[in-house]
């Protein structure tokens, strides 16, 4: 059997082992990346497909005769048509929960690089305002302790509760938002009074059309003038416009964005525009540590392995 994976590139450079995919039964075809043009002839013999993010749509399913099974390098498999995959009756895996410990690693060095004002002392130093202060230390920028405030969890899932768990270790209360998808609970606060009580807000919920623009003006509205606004899921979900606009004029005391609505974004994204303050953006790597990336490739392996055992692992479709 023969199976490709179209987009090696996307998981990292040579630091992984594909040892475990190459041990498989399989004649292997690795490519770094797949353009639209190149689709057709790579996927055309191809009984397994795996794809992180190159889009895998109707026409391309159907057009190849022998494919059998696809897996998604990933959690998400928007990129998959699964819907054309299941009318030819072909199983779609996805991979989860393999980056839990890189994310919750992620989200808290985001909170408290923000609190401690890591990114402008490290800059005022470089600048030499150090090398010219009067005293043996620089207090230009004020720094917050975690200790004593409310974390607020919007989306309970793996990574919510992996992230709700740490913060007692430093001090923090943790507050729950109650589920977007009707269940309610005692224990759990509804959306607007999670906003107004927390100092921190981080988002741990997938984007879907419920989700989109979740947070936007009138919901940052309603938070503290010094919370901090942590978004590690999906871009899309906070109002990148609107949530420019609050930090230049104080309406929150700072952000910390890992992705945004387009990825690569383009350059007039209004987070990426100068005189956004008290931001920190990274390029969707709260997933990437290289064990996170190594356990991706490990849990690909099970899927296919399964499959060609005669089951379906992580079925989506």
């Amino acid at each position: 059997m023969k199976a490709v994976f179209l987009d090696l590139a996307t998981v990292g450079p040579d630091d992984l082992s594909l040892q475990p995919l190459e041990q498989l039964p399989l004649s292997w075809s690795f490519y770094q990346a797949t353009r639209p043009g190149e689709l057709a002839d790579r996927i055309r013999d191809a009984d397994i497909i795996v794809s992180n993010k190159c889009v895998l749509d109707a026409p391309a399913i159907l057009s190849s005769s022998q494919v059998s099974y696809i897996s998604a390098a990933a959690t998400g498999y928007n990129h998959i048509d699964v819907n054309a995959a299941a009318s030819a009756g072909i199983p779609v895996s996805n991979v989860r929960n393999y980056a839990t410990h890189s994310v919750v690693q992620h989200v808290y060095a985001l909170i408290l690089s923000l609190s401690t004002r890591l990114q402008d002392y490290t800059g005022a130093v470089r600048r030499g305002q150090w090398q010219k202060s009067d005293n043996f230390c620089l207090l230009d920028y004020p720094i917050e302790e975690v200790s004593g405030k409310s974390l607020g969890i919007v989306g309970y899932g793996v990574l919510g509760r992996a992230v709700a768990a740490v913060a007692p270790a430093l001090g923090m209360r943790v507050l729950v938002a109650r589920s977007l998808t009707g269940e309610h609970s005692a224990e759990r606060l509804p959306l607007d009074e999670l906003l107004a009580q927390s100092d921190i807000i981080s988002l741990h919920v997938p984007l879907t059309q419920q989700t989109r623009n979740l947070i936007g003006q009138r919901e940052l509205s309603l938070m503290k003038p010094g919370a901090l606004l942590i978004n590690a899921a999906r871009g899309g979900i906070v109002d990148e416009a609107a949530l420019a606009h609050a930090l230049k004029q104080g309406v929150i005391g700072g952000a910390g964005i890992d992705v945004l609505s387009k990825e690569p974004p383009v350059q007039d994204n209004p987070l990426l525009q100068s005189g956004v303050p008290n931001l920190l953006l990274t390029p969707h790597t709260a997933w990437a540590s290289r064990q996170a990336r190594q356990t991706l490739i490990n849990e690909l392996k099970l899927n296919i392995e399964a499959y060609l055992g005669g089951s379906v692992r992580n079925q989506v479709s």
